[in-house]
């Protein structure tokens, strides 16, 4: 599971394998959640509410880059890194 960027102690990544909507993994310690690229749609979460917030901030202000990570994942090729949240 190649990770793409990290921040306030979130991790965030894309598996190459992965099938449905275009998604991502964020991990912290307090949880996961699985988000929806395109509509910026919680899939499933047990982050806490701050975390989450954090997590779609993030998402909103890189979500061309997280596409085309996307296509990239599916074509087998190496991701790019996305600037942390700051």
């Amino acid at each position: 599971m190649p990770t793409i960027s990290r921040f306030f102690g979130i991790t965030i990544a894309m598996f190459f394998d992965d099938h449905g909507h275009p998604h991502f993994h964020a991990r912290h310690a307090d949880g996961q959640a699985k988000v929806r690229i395109d509509e910026l749609e919680v899939i499933e979460s047990t982050l806490g509410r701050r975390q989450l917030r954090f997590v779609l901030a993030w998402a909103e202000l890189h979500q061309d880059e997280l596409n085309e990570n996307w296509l990239r994942a599916r074509a087998g090729e190496t991701l790019q890194e996305i600037e942390p949240l700051r």
